[in-house]
């Protein structure tokens, strides 16, 4: 539940006393509007990317990450938000196409890696025409209830393109399952950015970036990840839902083998654990994930991508 004059719900205050930053959390609520910000609106049609946090019919988070040319995603006005599908590139079998229907609960991160400037944008999503299949047509259309800017810290810095040719789509290569394999736990191992989706059922679905150094993200074996908690903006929109509703949705993206690997499944918060060698940047804090399912897809076949930089403020 969220009192009128704050814009947090039980779990994220909860979160906010536990560690510490109440007064800051206090502070920074001043960034979040039920609108998108007149300068920010021009930045949505500039994107590449959309990171997307949906719920599909059993109730578990899911993150997709959405693909297209500048203007797949577009701001209609301060309010609204349209996403063009007809532009996007991503794979069928991403479950975002699944749980979008009437009113239903969406979290969105624009980012752009290059500059590392992000924008969230939380709200609900509705399909203006049948088909959900990308490409064939539909457009959705989204209702703002809330936007603010997030820092740039850990997003390392990336070159992203799309090579223009007669086949730009994913393949049709889609497997799933509820064990990780040598090679996904290789591919998670090496990640340096992932996206999360979490959610507080009748508060909304929120996404949320993650980066740090390869090797940041501990596979503890072939079903439990460990992700330490670094300092942000002291909101804790993502530990807050946590709080509320321990489910998440993961996704990694392989740029070098063009690949995606998303998961869902149950998390825990991990207080006041040592840190000795400095892995959690010295807030004590994890999140575990006991994975039940994952999907692994193709990435569109125009995507490019060149890593530029990592961010100096990677703990580590």
């Amino acid at each position: 539940m969220k009192p009128k004059d704050t814009p947090f719900h039980d779990g994220e205050r909860r979160v906010q006393e536990r560690a510490g930053e109440k007064p800051q959390a206090q502070r920074s609520a001043s960034v979040i509007s039920s609108t998108i910000m007149k300068a920010a609106l021009s930045f949505l049609g500039q994107q590449y990317l959309l990171a997307v946090g949906s719920l599909d019919t059993e109730g578990n988070p899911w993150a997709s990450v959405l693909l297209g040319e500048p203007g797949f995603v577009s701001a209609q006005d301060e309010q609204t938000v349209i996403l063009d599908n007809r532009q996007e590139l991503s794979s069928p079998h991403d479950p975002i196409w699944e749980n979008i229907h009437q009113g239903a609960d969406i979290g969105m991160l624009a980012i752009d890696l290059m500059t590392r400037r992000r924008l969230r944008i939380n709200g609900h999503m509705q399909p203006l025409h049948d088909s959900l299949e990308p490409g064939t047509g539909p457009v959705f259309i989204m209702s703002v209830d809330q936007a603010y800017p997030n820092c740039p810290r850990y997003i390392q810095k990336r070159q992203l393109s799309l090579v223009a040719g007669p086949d730009t789509r994913c393949g049709a290569n889609e497997t799933r399952g509820t064990v990780l394999n040598d090679e996904q736990m290789q591919l998670i191992n090496a990640a340096d950015t992932f996206f999360v989706a979490s959610a507080n059922p009748g508060q909304g679905v929120d996404v949320s970036h993650r980066g740090g150094n390869p090797g940041f993200v501990q596979v503890l074996d072939c079903n439990r990840l460990r992700i330490p908690d670094y300092r942000g903006n002291s909101l804790f929109n993502t530990l807050g839902n946590f709080s509320a509703y321990p489910r998440a949705g993961l996704i990694f993206i392989d740029f070098q083998h063009g690949r995606s690997l998303q998961m869902t499944g149950e998390v825990s918060i991990l207080w006041d654990q040592e840190d000795v060698s400095h892995p959690t940047g010295g807030t004590h804090r994890y999140w575990e994930m006991m994975i039940s399912r994952w999907i692994e897809t193709s990435l569109p076949r125009a995507l490019r991508s060149e890593l530029i930089e990592t961010s100096s403020h990677n703990p580590g």
